[in-house]
């Protein structure tokens, strides 16, 4: 009788995503998994990401930039933001990704480890 078990009811439903999802999860899930890949940083410590809204609870959208315009590695980014959101938070989460560029990306937007990296001070 101390025995519980799972029902059906304990698992999440198809429309509900694997983990809770937090802006502050995704975050650190874009910034271990999704790096530039012309500078060899995550795009998180670079100051790419300007923001995450969570629009359901299995809708999100984020707002980023690149360091140029015509950065040719943008579907790659992107690419790779779905690719880590998807794989951590299951595959019922839609990720919209919306390249902005205002404010325009400069160097004073990276983590302080991001520029010691680059040897900027």
């Amino acid at each position: 009788m101390g025995e519980v078990t799972a029902k059906a009811a304990d698992k999440p439903e198809k429309d509900s995503p694997t983990v809770k999802l937090e802006q502050d999860a995704i975050r650190e899930c874009i910034r271990v998994n999704v790096v530039d890949p012309e500078i060899g940083i995550n795009v998180v410590d670079l100051g790419l990401l300007y923001d995450i809204e969570i629009r359901s609870e299995t809708d999100v959208r984020i707002e980023m930039t690149l360091t140029s315009m015509g950065c040719p590695l943008m579907d790659v980014i992107e690419a790779d933001i779905q690719r880590a959101c998807t794989d951590q938070f299951g595959e019922e989460v839609r990720i919209e990704v919306e390249f902005v560029f205002d404010p325009p990306w400069n160097a004073s937007m990276m983590s302080e480890d991001a520029q010691m990296e680059l040897g900027i001070f």
